[in-house]
């Protein structure tokens, strides 16, 4: 009897070391396995958690020499985010000024302040940019007094309308071909202030694309017929998938396009506006056609 009293305390002894050990593993980390679902991934708003445009490695541009270059013209194009082929843009969660305002906090990008790209901006500067200030007079009818409020306004992507491109166009006679390679981006802001004074929009600040091209290859654009294409800013701007007219060309005056042409005091039809179309469409077949005219057929 007492053997098998002994007996059954070291079975109740076993029975409840088990338990507690699986009371300590259920409390412990659940081990992942191979075939195990990351948490990350149960909740995801969609089929999958896209990680194609995240983890792009982009091929750096081709090498150019400047023996090989025979001619060259600087040009700088406008991009109206409002026109149709350029909506992307302004996309709610995917709109470029958001973008560069990511990558400028987080130092991957440099922002200049003019486009010579020799006045760099640090992150601080770059958002005092985006902030006006407002003088607000309000009256107290109890106290019969003044109060001046300075209100501080905040810089709506939204009212960002378009972007100015700074490029060169080039011949490689290495290559026997004309490229072109974008050298500067800028977003163009005109607050009300301006606005009601009558100043024209003017650029906030300067990227230097080379610099940013590698950062935006990180960013998916909006695609309308496609959801899920993996197409980031880079792409859109290597391959061109934009509209826009050309504002300057290199001159010897400096002069904009629209310098050149000057609304006569009693034009009321702004022919001004429609021969600085004109102008600009004449200046792409130019850039097209230098290529074809440099070969005998």
């Amino acid at each position: 009897m007492k053997i098998f009293l002994n007996y059954l305390g070291l079975v109740f002894i076993m029975l409840m070391t088990t338990v507690s050990f699986a009371q300590k593993s259920g409390d412990a980390e659940v081990i992942k396995t191979e075939s195990s679902q990351p948490t990350e991934d149960i909740f995801v708003d969609d089929l999958v958690r896209k990680r194609i445009v995240v983890e792009n490695k982009l091929m750096s541009q081709q090498p150019i020499r400047e023996a090989d270059i025979a001619w060259e013209k600087r040009v700088q194009r406008v991009i109206d985010t409002r026109e149709k082929l350029n909506l992307p843009f302004r996309s709610q969660e995917l709109n470029l000024f958001s973008v560069f305002r990511e990558l400028i906090n987080k130092g991957e990008i440099t922002a200049f302040g003019d486009e010579k790209f020799t006045t760099p901006l640090s992150p601080a500067e770059v958002e005092s940019k985006m902030v006006t200030l407002d003088t607000l007079v309000e009256y107290d009818p109890e106290t019969y007094t003044e109060n001046i409020k300075v209100a501080k306004n905040e810089i709506n992507w939204e009212k960002v309308l378009s972007y100015r491109i700074k490029e060169v166009w080039y011949f490689d006679k290495q290559r026997s071909v004309m490229d072109v390679r974008i050298l500067g981006i800028a977003p163009i802001y005109q607050s009300p202030k301006n606005e009601s004074a009558g100043i024209p929009p003017g650029p906030i600040f300067w990227i230097y694309y080379p610099e940013a091209r590698s950062p935006l290859s990180k960013y998916r654009i909006f695609n309308e017929e496609n959801d899920i294409a993996p197409m980031t800013y880079a792409d859109v701007f290597d391959t061109r998938v934009f509209s826009s007219y050309i504002y300057k060309r290199s001159n010897v005056l400096d002069f904009r396009l629209k310098d050149f042409f000057v609304p006569e005091p009693d034009d009321t039809s702004s022919r001004s506006g429609i021969d600085l179309l004109l102008f600009s469409d004449k200046i792409k077949n130019e850039l097209l056609n230098f290529e074809h005219d440099l070969w005998e057929y």
